[in-house]
């Protein structure tokens, strides 16, 4: 049997962070193809595209939505900015389970240790590492995303992406008079960063609750790893990712709406770039507090399987490396 000593010194070996992360990053690119037709109505949805707003706020409209692109365009249509997804998933996904591995290992190296405040704290922290490193590919898949055929950019490829984004000019309505591309013509990669601030505050609450959901059920329904009677299986790790993913959607879903639109800012409002209080407004206004939650069915839809696919299989990757 391994003591608590020797396994703590294996975590902070760098060949058990390599493993962990590329658990980590399978998982959540088999979990986001899963759900990825989901992923593009949502954030058609969300982002309000002139196009699709007329299914908006409905079950069903989720899957009307879903087939009209298929009949416009094919299931390529389904799947577009999934290449970019994949290409943003793994590093994501892969900085994010590693992050919380060692994060947990420093703050709770034995299960008596656990509390939900530091399961909490190590969630957020580790969400908080990943999204920092992965944020533009994150508004890229969106920008792809958002693009139907009728917008006439539906092919809109990686590049022509690229190209946008650095390009685009905006006016900093806080201070009307200063045109803000003065700034990122200095610092071009903050144009890649649009919603970057509620992207970091929304994930403090989604991958906190998540890892603490996770946490606290596994703590309260599956023994520690040495009690040979009951030990943990894939459909007990499905059952508490499911349950995890829709407690934390619920949590951070209104910072997700605000996001989404700020990152698709530069196509809605290229003129100017948008700042919390404008997007704030531009939801409550027409909609109250029911447009910060556009979308949540479709939401509940994508996050609960594709959290309790991504658990699950992390789970299993780690059990398979030896991790």
């Amino acid at each position: 049997m391994i003591s608590d000593v020797s396994a703590a010194q294996d975590k902070r070996n760098l060949d058990y962070i390599i493993r962990s992360g590329l658990a980590g990053g399978v998982a959540g690119c088999l979990a986001k193809t899963v759900v990825a037709p989901l992923d593009r109505v949502k954030i058609l949805f969300q982002a309000s595209n002139p196009d699709f707003q007329k299914y908006a706020g409905t079950w069903s409209g989720a899957f009307r939505a879903g087939s009209e692109i298929y009949q416009t365009s094919g299931a390529r249509g389904l799947f577009q900015g999934h290449s970019v997804t994949l290409l943003r998933i793994f590093p994501y996904a892969a900085i994010k389970y590693m992050a919380y591995d060692q994060v947990h290992h420093y703050l709770m190296p034995t299960r008596h240790e656990e509390t939900n405040l530091r399961r909490f704290f190590a969630g957020s922290l580790s969400g908080m590492i990943s999204v920092f490193f992965t944020y533009p590919l994150e508004v890229f898949r969106v920008r792809l995303a958002f693009h139907t055929k009728y917008s006439g950019k539906a092919n809109n490829s990686l590049l022509d992406s690229f190209k946008q984004i650095y390009y685009e000019q905006a006016t900093d309505i806080s201070r009307p008079t200063v045109n803000a591309s003065q700034y990122f013509d200095r610092y071009p990669l903050l144009k890649f960063y649009r919603g970057f601030s509620a992207t970091l505050i929304g994930m403090v609450p989604y991958a906190g609750v998540s890892f603490l959901s996770w946490g606290y059920l596994r703590a309260r329904f599956i023994p520690p790893p040495n009690d040979a009677k009951i030990q943990s299986t894939p459909v007990a790790d499905l059952a508490i990712g499911a349950v995890s993913g829709g407690i934390a959607q619920t949590a951070s879903y209104p910072f997700e709406v605000i996001r989404r639109r700020m990152q698709v800012g530069g196509i809605t409002q290229p003129d100017r770039w948008l700042r919390w209080g404008e997007t704030i407004r531009a939801i409550w206004v027409p909609s109250g507090w029911r447009g910060f939650y556009v979308g949540l069915s479709i939401g509940y839809l994508k996050v609960i399987p594709m959290t309790a696919v991504s658990f699950t299989v992390w789970q299993g990757g780690k059990r398979f490396l030896g991790v």
